[in-house]
């Protein structure tokens, strides 16, 4: 299939540049929410000075928590070897391929002169060993508030439009706007784009202006022109949050070679609106958005939803005895989501509960903090094992509503009180309402079964 793939690409050098295909569709779903297994560190690669086949690498980022996070390494350092081979042209990516490798460091010799091409790269003793693991990157990488005479000046390293991460996007911009900056540095030198939906956010994000007004437009060819779609300013994200706006009339854009798609599209979208300064290299040069298309076919899918009206009624009329032999089979309308769920990757808060029906009832019940998740949502907050609520939103909890409830994105847990009146008999205890509430919000979580 890579064969017929690549004959069907139109002049591959100059037009159809970014067409891609792969055998692991899951791999570039997940990649595209910020999951992959990964070391954690990246580099850039460049030409030995005198040679067109040796290259040596330098650290550009170590990511946070991840495995390369946990050695020496850190963005700037030089290597020249990978398990102890030369790196060239042909063979380090390859080399970058496996699941573990040493990197083997280098010192770069400038020989003090500004003349690049008597520079040395000398080997040293040196080596970094890191090893891949499945890795899920909040691309806000990096704020600061950086004042600067009488101005505040917000810095956002932002490495990727993923839109599973919008909420961490909007809430770095809260902390820029309540520290009430005067300019904003904006660094997508690393970054390769990503959702249109989030560019369409952050740009409003940064202007706050032009609500309900176009900010980018998806153009099909001639032959799919219904399917053409306009991206707004808006003020809220996809979840209902507010988006918290700046109101800025000029923003500064770090670049570099590798800033490509939504990263452009910031730049060519707010020029039409406000004043943009790019800083930096020349990007990439790629205005196409992408679509992911699958290989199976959808005709037989087709005629069950006409004689089943939906794949769910299909699904249960294949079940043989749901109540006590088939009671595990599920189907899904989004599979990716479960095949994350099942590497342990998922979108929650990080708090997990059991439920209990109130004394009494057959219908009011009230839930108990099983477990707290380290590094989640919830440990940042003052929620702990134990703890009871009947409530959410200020909402009783019922057997029909406290899933419901907790599908938001966010939502508030009413804390409460159990008491057993002193007596072994639970007929006669009684859960009271106390006035503590704990709000949890769910974003994109790993979580590492050994607890």
């Amino acid at each position: 299939p890579e064969l017929l793939f690549e004959d069907l690409i139109y002049d591959r050098e100059s037009v159809d540049r970014f067409s891609i295909i792969t055998s692991n569709y899951f791999t570039l779903e997940q990649s595209l929410s910020g999951v992959a297994e990964k070391t954690g560190a990246e580099f850039n690669f460049y030409y030995v000075p005198g040679s067109s086949i040796n290259v040596f690498g330098v650290v550009r980022l170590v990511l946070p928590n991840s495995n390369a996070s946990q050695t020496s390494l850190t963005r700037g350092q030089v290597f020249n070897k990978i398990n102890g081979t030369g790196l060239t042209v042909d063979n380090y990516r390859s080399l970058l391929s496996a699941d573990s490798y040493t990197l083997n460091l280098a010192n770069y010799d400038d020989n003090n002169t500004a003349d690049s091409s008597d520079d040395i790269i000398n080997d040293n003793s040196e080596a970094i060993t890191l090893t891949k693991s499945v890795y899920t990157e909040n691309p806000v990488y990096s704020t600061k508030i950086i004042n600067l005479e009488d101005d505040k000046v917000g810095y956002l390293m932002y490495n990727g439009f993923v839109n599973e991460f919008d909420t961490e996007l909007n809430q770095a911009f809260g902390v820029f706007k309540a520290q009430n900056i005067d300019h904003l540095v904006l660094d997508l030198r690393y970054n390769p784009g990503g959702s249109v939906a989030t560019a369409a956010a952050l740009g409003s994000m940064i202007t706050g202006d032009f609500n309900s007004q176009v900010f980018a437009t998806l153009q099909y060819n001639e032959a799919l022109q219904s399917n053409n779609y306009d991206y707004l300013f808006t003020s809220t994200l996809n979840n209902g949050t507010n988006i918290n706006s700046l109101n800025l009339n000029k923003v500064y854009v770090l670049t570099s070679r590798a800033s490509a798609s939504s990263s452009e599209m910031i730049i060519n979208s707010l020029k039409a609106y406000i004043d943009v300064v790019q800083i930096g290299d020349t990007t990439v040069g790629k205005s196409q958005a992408s679509q992911i298309i699958y290989d199976s076919s959808n005709s037989e899918y087709q005629e069950y939803l006409t004689n089943y009206g939906s794949p769910e009624l299909l699904f249960e009329d294949l079940i043989y005895d749901r109540e006590s032999v088939d009671r595990f089979s599920i189907i899904t309308s989004n599979y990716f989501v479960l095949e994350q769920s099942l590497s342990g990757v998922a979108e929650k808060t990080g708090a997990e509960f059991n439920f209990y029906y109130v004394p009494g009832s057959s219908i009011n019940v009230f839930g108990i903090v099983r477990l707290v998740l380290p590094n989640s949502n919830a440990s940042q907050t003052s929620l702990s094992r134990g703890q009871v609520f009947n409530k959410i939103n200020g909402t009783g909890l019922t057997v029909d509503n406290y899933r419901s409830l907790l599908s938001a994105d966010s939502y508030t847990l009413n804390l409460a009180d159990y008491d057993d009146n002193n007596t072994a008999d639970s007929s006669d205890d009684i859960i009271n309402d106390n006035s503590e509430a704990i709000t949890l919000t769910k974003s994109v979580y790993t979580e590492n079964p050994v607890y």
